[in-house]
């Protein structure tokens, strides 16, 4: 992707103001009634021993409806949508040929990325894919990421970018963050966003751990759930993230539990979009493989009260003198 192009394309992404974050993966049965948060944080960082081993058999949302998503997404007014195919555990929600450690193996074998394509690409919402490159079940983190771990991020890669048409965006996560993965120095950036321009040119790649500027993404993405803000002078391109509950996973107390206003959602969206930044709204599948009914209640009230700014058809300075 040639320098103009990439603008075009971060003016594209900026221009779609809200979309949907949907977190479903291992961590949906695994810490559904556990202290910990999304993940063990403290296995990565602090040398704790792992105390939640995920079995693939355990895997089992036995009434997945990738339909009703994307219905909730649309009643919400976004206009795209993000699906973690793969979080720090490293469980891949598709069925891939390089770890038994997948869909393969579930007791629910439906290959998840394909269904949550095919339903939001059948509605006309954008949907692209998450992909951690901290996977602890592989031990590929800050502590360790040889060549061969390498190529094994690259071959699921492949998977995902070869075998699901084209994708809008890819969001990598997990790589040289303060909360874990590989280092810049085990694993370049730009060789990463080579592998992936290789696979798909037009491909957006959006780093999760990055800082504020464009040197390691083509995106500058915000987790405004871990307290990250955007910056009263920044003017895009970039993209910020929260939860309508406690946690990026679901929980068992999701399904009864105040979530977040509607109008804490739209300062957040306006925020956001004031600043040439488009929100993520996670929604949160349950171990059915469904949206609670709070959740798809309150995604409809911001649908009816959300106003998406017009189109941005100018692009900012310092987009062009930081791409």
């Amino acid at each position: 992707m040639d320098h103009k192009e990439l603008v075009v394309r971060q003016q594209w992404f900026v221009n779609q103001r809200l979309g949907m974050f949907i977190h479903f993966n291992s961590a949906t049965f695994q810490f559904a009634d556990s202290e910990i948060e999304d993940w063990e944080y403290g296995h990565e960082n602090n040398d704790e021993p792992r105390r939640f081993v995920f079995d693939p058999k355990d895997w089992n949302p036995d009434r997945l409806n990738c339909s009703q998503w994307v219905q909730a997404a649309k009643s919400a007014g976004m206009t795209f949508a993000a699906l973690t195919a793969k979080h720090h555990e490293g469980f891949s929600l598709w069925p891939t040929k390089y770890t038994e450690h997948c869909v393969r193996n579930a007791t629910s074998q439906r290959d998840v990325v394909r269904e949550y394509l095919d339903a939001f690409r059948q509605e006309g919402i954008e949907a692209g894919l998450y992909f951690s490159m901290l996977d602890l079940h592989h031990q590929i983190g800050r502590k360790k990421c040889t060549p061969e771990d390498k190529q094994f991020i690259k071959n699921q890669l492949e998977e995902l970018l070869t075998g699901y048409g084209e994708l809008p965006f890819l969001i990598i996560d997990g790589w040289n963050a303060h909360w874990g993965g590989p280092s810049y120095e085990d694993l370049p950036f730009e060789e990463v966003d080579g592998w992936v321009k290789q696979l798909q040119p037009h491909c957006l790649l959006m780093n999760i751990s990055c800082e504020s500027n464009l040197d390691h993404t083509d995106i500058v993405f915000y987790e405004n759930a871990a307290g990250q803000e955007v910056e009263e002078t920044f003017e895009g391109p970039g993209a910020s993230c929260n939860v309508l509950t406690n946690t990026w996973f679901w929980r068992t107390s999701d399904t009864t539990m105040k979530l977040r206003t509607a109008d804490w959602a739209l300062d957040k969206i306006r925020e956001s979009n004031d600043h040439n930044v488009t929100f993520l709204l996670n929604g949160a599948p349950n171990q059915h493989g469904l949206l609670d009914d709070n959740v798809l209640e309150r995604f409809r009230e911001i649908g009816e009260r959300y106003q998406k700014p017009a189109d941005l058809d100018i692009i900012p300075p310092n987009w062009l003198s930081r791409s």
